[in-house]
């Protein structure tokens, strides 16, 4: 197969819109443009605030005054690392920490901050440490004898 053998495939081509070539055509006399106004004229460009005549929305909206201007960089939202209570039950020893809970794969590597969350079930007394605990994990931490401990974020 050589370039000059290529052709598009049957049907994916269509010839090109002829306007103003009389009324049979069926795109006569005014070449779908209407009749008067701005759109019919040679020229005209569509504004994307023309309104036809109504006031364009950036003039009816009031000037905001001491609004920081160019570009502003969003806040991120912090992003947690569920662990459950009950799968610090599989961890060994008195007191559970984020290093401990990474070590143990319970949380990735590149995971800032730790969030304790309360499904499952506490059987000893632990002290956890992590940036955030839900509402009934500490209740389950502390009704099997353990202790939570808030992490600076």
């Amino acid at each position: 197969m050589r370039l000059n053998e290529l052709s598009p495939v049957p049907g994916s081509t269509r010839s090109r819109k002829r306007l103003g070539r009389g009324k049979g055509s069926g795109q006569g006399k005014t070449a779908g443009r209407g009749n008067k106004g701005a759109g019919a004229r040679s020229g005209s460009k569509s504004n994307s605030a023309y309104e036809g005549g109504q006031m364009p929305l950036q003039r009816r909206l009031p000037r905001l005054k001491g609004m920081a201007r160019g570009p502003h960089k969003p806040a991120r939202p912090k992003v947690y690392a569920p662990v459950n209570v009950g799968e610090l039950a599989e961890l060994e020893g008195d007191a559970i920490g984020v290093e401990e809970m990474k070590a143990a794969g319970l949380v990735r590597k590149k995971e800032m901050f730790v969030k304790i969350l309360g499904d499952g079930e506490v059987s000893r007394a632990v002290t956890v440490r992590a940036h955030a605990f839900s509402k009934v994990a500490k209740e389950k931490i502390e009704a099997a004898g353990g202790g939570i401990e808030t992490l600076e974020q």
